[in-house]
């Protein structure tokens, strides 16, 4: 049952679910199932866990675990209500959410998130659905380009960088940015030339395969719909427990919970006017940062932060 891959934050997650031995819990973001592997070890007998993945390939890692407590399905988090209506389920008391890509799918070149190995330019979380990040740079206009990676990675160069993707499509034809060593060149060629110094440990591809995933899969929609719904599916006293890795993810989890714990009123999406506050749904309860020994044994917690809040 273990997953090989040593999951971010563990036992602050462990603590921050508070397990009770016959509760039941979800794992919106399995993975190789590190996080969940060590939750079903908190349970007892009667204790049950759910767990939800967009990649084929995480969900058929689950379905060959054989403990009977565990199920998983094939879904995007934000489809949570229905996974737990299907499996008979009105509420769970905790929710755990690992944003981003996984340590598989980086590792994985074939899956093409990574801009250290060569692989095809895909970057689908679920390869079923969609088009790939490659697709959509070629058919793409160069303003929607530099739009998505301003916007999505925070690129100060993303106008130079969109100017030099739209070249390529012109030079190279059909044969363009097929893979992501081919892309992460061009774009680390760009950054290099503008940039005064380098970012110390950051690759000058990071923002733009960031931005790039983040569209593809659209996962800032995606966290905005399962935040809600999440809270809806949590009993009473339950944990909503969520490791982001960006600002912009962290951001819109730590305004949420804001909100639903009724200090910070939401905005008209329109006018910008607050709405009215509306009854408390969730108290907060800590934010975790991972200590130097994580960071030193796993690199990918460099980034990683812990929110919690509870269901009131």
């Amino acid at each position: 049952m273990e997953s090989g891959h040593e999951p971010v934050l563990l036992d602050a997650c462990l603590r921050a679910l508070a397990i009770r031995p016959d509760g039941c819990y979800l794992d919106g973001t399995f993975g190789r199932g590190g996080h969940s592997a060590a939750i079903l070890r908190e349970l007892g007998p009667g204790g049950r866990l759910l767990a939800i993945d967009r990649d084929p390939a995480a969900v058929a890692a689950g379905r060959a675990w054989t403990d009977p407590r565990f199920s998983i399905d094939h879904a995007r988090f934000s489809e949570i209500g229905a996974v737990l209506a299907a499996r008979g389920l009105a509420a769970v008391d905790g929710v755990l959410l690992d944003l981003g890509v996984s340590s598989p799918q980086l590792d994985e070149a074939q899956r093409g998130f990574s801009f250290r190995a060569d692989g095809p330019l895909d970057m689908r979380m679920d390869p079923t659905r969609g088009i790939s990040a490659r697709q959509w740079l070629l058919e793409a206009s160069e303003q929607d380009i530099a739009k998505v990676v301003r916007e999505y990675g925070e690129e100060r160069f993303a106008v130079p960088i969109a100017q030099a993707i739209a070249a390529c499509r012109r030079d190279a034809g059909d044969d363009a940015l097929r893979t992501t060593g081919e892309l992460a060149a061009l774009v680390a060629g760009v950054v290099r030339r503008r940039q005064k110094r380098a970012e110390v440990g950051k690759d000058p591809a990071t923002r733009t395969f960031q931005a790039l995933r983040i569209f593809v899969n659209q996962e800032l929609e995606e966290l905005a719909l399962v935040l809600d719904r999440a809270v809806a599916c949590l009993s009473p006293g339950g944990r909503l427990a969520i490791i982001s890795f960006h600002s912009l993810e962290d951001r819109m989890v730590k305004q949420f919970i804001a909100r639903e714990a009724g200090r910070d009123a939401p905005r008209d999406p329109v006018t910008g006017v607050p709405r009215p506050l509306v009854a408390a749904r969730l108290r907060p309860v800590a934010r975790v940062l991972p200590g130097e020994s994580e960071i030193a044994a796993n690199p990918r917690a460099r980034s990683a932060v812990l929110r919690v809040a509870e269901r009131l």
